[in-house]
C-alpha cells in the first residue's frame, strides 16, 4: 500500500529536481556575471575619471582636430554615447 505513494513522490522528485538544479545553476552564473560586470564598471569609471580634467580634454581636442570622423566619441559604433 505504501509503495504507490513512494513511487509517486519519487516520480515528482525526478521531474522537479532537474529543474531546481538548472534554475540554481543559471542563477549562480547570472550572479557571477553581474558581479564581474559591476567590478569592471567601477574599474573603468575610476580609470576614465583620471582623464576627465581640462588639460586632458584640451589634449584630446588637439589630437582629433580636423578629424571628426576618427573621434571615438562621435563614432557611429559608439552605442554607449547614443
Amino acid at each position: 500500500m505504501v509503495a504507490p505513494a513512494i513511487a509517486a513522490s519519487g516520480l515528482a522528485a525526478q521531474r522537479i529536481l532537474p529543474a531546481v538544479v538548472v534554475v540554481g545553476a543559471v542563477s549562480a552564473v547570472a550572479t557571477y556575471v553581474k558581479s564581474q560586470l559591476q567590478t569592471e564598471s567601477k574599474t573603468m569609471d575610476r580609470y576614465f575619471a583620471q582623464y576627465k580634467d581640462p588639460r586632458s580634454e584640451a589634449s584630446r581636442q588637439r589630437v582629433f582636430e580636423g578629424q571628426q570622423q576618427l573621434d571615438p566619441r562621435r563614432s557611429v559604433f559608439n552605442i554607449l554615447g547614443w
